[in-house]
């Protein structure tokens, strides 16, 4: 076996005790969900990149979307991949870690080492499972501001994301506002639309129709509902495709065959892509997580926080904001983000919106796309000059 397959860590133990920084809180700090539960015995698991300066006015907090984590610019541990936004975060990128302090925290409801159903409860020594209390956005931010004062850092120069990520962001201004100097919501939407949901939950249903998940309690009868969580993962990955991505990676063109096998085997190239995205999930994140993840999402509409109104969400707001949306995003089409351009107008918030031109779909934004570089890097760099950095 190869060394560097050996050096590979395990997913369930990743759960609890996780490679990277953790920040665990007790009674003292307890966690109130929106749910109206409290856990009074916690942890959030964090990368840092960079230097924190003297004024601790430099920290960058990026918010990972559904299915990231906290090793958002360095190798994780457990599929020994680089980061999943090193296009943007790195020296001398966009998100500059040489001028910078980039803090990556996984969710709450996550599987790589904050507190999710995966995850001990301390209270049977078991895994939460289903017991674990449902999860939201706002739970999610609450957890970051946590982990934020832990390191001693008032307010935020920037909080940025997409896609989930993007929500956090904007739940992030919403509720401290005098935390956040400014915001990069990317490919993302004040509300999730009634066809993400839809897709969100033939993902659960997929997951939860798998026999050996064992109504959530997998982890303690030693099964994975790998065929389920799989399609799941399938099925969402083409979300965040597009028809002219796929067309152009992929085509009708046959995987290693002259011929049609005339069967229900992976004929077409496009089919082992999907089944090989399905495989390599599965091996790094948890059932029960995506479950509570993809209901986050779901239960997400900040207008509805706000009597109805998104614009309420931003009232008084002297947060800085650039929000960029992508043309092949299908799945957080450019209406989204100018439903929360409009509401940022209305509060007289400081806004720049734009539009980039992209064949790759909702995933644009994770890809190597130098208009998003440019925008963001322009952005952070007028926000730092007003911030004095």
């Amino acid at each position: 076996m190869r060394d560097d397959v050996q050096s590979l860590a395990d997913p369930l133990k990743e759960a609890n005790e996780p490679s990277s920084p953790v920040a665990r809180f007790g009674t003292q700090t307890p966690l109130l969900m929106d749910c109206g539960i409290v856990l009074d015995s916690w942890q959030i698991a964090y990368q840092t990149y960079g230097v924190l300066n003297a004024a601790k006015s430099n920290a960058v907090l990026v918010c990972h979307a559904l299915t990231g984590d906290q090793h958002v610019a360095s190798r994780n541990p457990i599929t020994g991949k680089g980061g999943w936004w090193t296009a943007m975060i790195g020296p001398g990128k966009p998100i500059d870690t040489d001028r910078f302090f980039v803090i990556c925290a996984n969710v709450i409801g996550g599987c790589t080492g904050t507190t999710g159903p995966a995850s001990t409860n301390p209270a049977t020594c078991k895994p939460w499972g289903l017991g674990f209390p449902m999860v939201t956005i706002r739970d999610m931010v609450r957890a970051q501001a946590h982990l934020v004062d832990a390191l001693g850092i008032e307010s935020l120069f920037c909080v940025a994301g997409g896609s989930m990520g993007g929500m956090q962001v904007l739940e992030w201004a919403a509720s401290y506002p005098e935390r956040v100097f400014a915001a990069l919501p990317l490919a993302t939407g004040a509300r999730h639309s009634a066809q993400n949901i839809a897709f969100h939950e033939v993902g659960r249903q997929a997951v939860m129709a798998d026999p050996d998940w064992r109504g959530g309690r997998y982890l303690e009868e030693g099964t994975r509902p790998a065929k389920g969580l799989s399609v799941a993962r399938m099925g969402a990955h083409i979300t965040y495709l597009s028809e002219a991505a796929l067309h152009r990676k992929f085509g009708r063109k046959l995987q290693d065959r002259e011929a049609p096998t005339f069967s229900f085997d992976a004929d077409f190239q496009v089919e082992s892509y999907l089944r090989h995205q399905g495989l390599s999930f599965v091996e790094r994140f948890d059932a029960n997580s995506y479950l509570y993840v993809t209901r986050a999402m779901d239960y997400f509409d900040l207008a509805a926080d706000h009597d109805g109104v998104l614009a309420k969400a931003f009232a008084g707001t002297k947060t800085r904001f650039c929000v960029a949306s992508f043309t092949s995003d299908w799945l957080f089409p450019t209406a989204d983000s100018r439903a929360i351009v409009h509401a940022l107008n209305a509060a007289g918030a400081s806004v720049s919106f734009v539009e980039l031109e992209s064949d790759k779909g909702h995933d644009a934004f994770l890809l190597e796309e130098p208009n998003l570089f440019a925008t963001t890097r322009g952005f952070l760099n007028a926000a730092a000059r007003a911030r004095g950095l």
